[in-house]
């Protein structure tokens, strides 16, 4: 009976297990009793879970519409010139994005990555004794994007000049109608990185 207490007290004296997610994980088996069972087991499980849900929007609308009056020249002795003025329109739109997720997953990696510096030892075990160290480490990311990008652009533009007459006169002039001008120009940039 004394030899079987003395087994079993230099079973759970030599047992030793030492673990976390910084240090190294290590476990040794020493001195055991004859036919004796002992085992050391360390297990380490990490998950993390990332989502990133980037929304762009653009949206943009323009009404324009210029015009200029009628120039008219007549029943005069001697006319003069008439000359409508010009009628122009202009649009400028630019819209510049820039979304970057790539540092947040970078970041969770290194976080919940648990060292794999793990070791094990069995000595000076008795006979017919059965030892087992074992380590597992299991670690689980998980990264959803979800990127949704959506453009409107609405440019109405209508520009006109109006009627240059000359009509009635002893002596006519010119008669000059001015121009009708329209611009737009747009420019989308989006830069999405994951």
């Amino acid at each position: 009976m004394k030899k079987l207490i003395r087994a079993a007290a230099a079973t759970v004296l030599g047992l030793s297990l030492t673990t976390g997610i910084a240090a190294a994980q290590t476990g040794s088996i020493t001195k055991t009793g004859p036919g004796s069972s002992n085992h050391v087991s360390s297990n380490t499980r990490t998950s993390a879970t990332v989502r990133n849900d980037n929304d762009l929007h653009v949206f943009s609308t323009n009404d324009q519409h210029s015009y200029t009056g009628d120039a008219t020249a007549q029943r005069n002795t001697t006319a003069g010139d008439a000359t409508s003025g010009s009628a122009r329109n202009s649009n400028t739109v630019s819209v510049s994005a820039t979304v970057d997720n790539s540092g947040s997953a970078a970041a969770l990696m290194d976080a919940t990555t648990p060292s794999s510096d793990a070791s094990g030892t069995i000595n000076n075990t008795g006979p017919n004794s059965s030892n087992t160290v074992s380590s597992n480490v299991k670690s689980t990311v998980n990264v959803t994007n979800d990127n949704d990008i959506s453009v409107f652009n609405d440019n109405d533009q209508s520009a006109s000049s109006g009627d240059a007459t000359v009509r009635g006169n002893t002596t006519g002039g010119s008669a000059t109608t001015g121009d009708a001008s329209n611009t737009s120009s747009s420019t989308f940039t989006f830069d999405v990185t994951n």
